[in-house]
This record gives structure tokens, C-alpha cells and sequence, in this order.
């Protein structure tokens, strides 16, 4: 088993910046994808990014392209999302995730492992 611990979240204002890491332990990360998910209330739980295995190939959901970066430290056995310009519409929870499976790593079923969650909320 894989257990994913997010951080990093807290409160921010209108164009601001927070960086989210994830903490792996019981598995390395090494030969798994690994991605970034967030959840408004009321909203589904929607793709934010992902990196591959390697960190060789970077995905990003089109509204937060060219605003936040994925990025990965196998050593560490971590995983980091980096968000700048920050808006309300950013508000949610955001989940790690990791996968190794051949499913799509843009939607929820395409990953094994799930973090808990850290809380963003963006004031205006």
C-alpha cells in the first residue's frame, strides 16, 4: 500500500501563490504516475495536472495551464504543485494521486492511490 499525505494549503488571496507537496511512503513513487486532483463543494472531483513515472511528460487541466507546474522529486518520494496566480475559481480541496494503471490519468478511476487533502481557499 501507498500512503499519499498532501500539505500546503491554507488561505490566500486573489493572486497569490501556495506551493502543495505530497509525501509518499510505504511504496516509491518512482514507477507511478502521479496527479493532481481538486474538489469544490458541490462539484465533482476534476483534474488539475499529472507527471509521469519519469517526470518527462506534464498534463494540465486547461484552465490552470501557464498558472501552476507539476513536478516531482523520486528521491524524496515526493510530488509538488506549484500555484501562482491564484483566483477564487481555485477554491477546493486538492488530492494527490497515484497511478499504474492504463486508464486515463485525467479522470479519477485511472489512479490506485488517494491523499487526503489539503484545503485551498482563495479571497477576493
Amino acid at each position: 500500500q501507498m500512503q499519499l499525505v498532501e500539505s500546503g494549503g491554507g488561505l490566500v488571496q486573489t493572486g497569490g501563490s501556495l506551493r502543495l507537496s505530497c509525501a509518499a511512503s510505504g511504496r516509491t513513487i518512482s514507477t507511478y504516475d502521479m496527479g493532481w486532483f481538486r474538489q469544490a463543494p458541490g462539484k465533482e472531483r476534476e483534474f488539475v495536472a499529472a507527471i509521469s513515472w519519469s517526470g518527462g511528460s506534464t498534463y494540465y487541466a486547461d484552465s490552470v495551464k501557464g498558472r501552476f507546474t507539476i513536478s516531482r522529486d523520486n528521491a524524496k518520494n515526493t510530488v509538488y504543485l506549484q500555484t501562482n496566480s491564484l483566483n477564487p475559481e481555485d477554491t477546493a480541496v486538492y488530492y494527490c494521486a497515484a497511478r499504474n494503471t492504463i486508464v486515463s490519468l485525467r479522470i479519477t478511476s485511472g489512479y490506485n492511490y488517494w491523499g487526503q487533502g489539503t484545503q485551498v481557499t482563495v479571497s477576493s
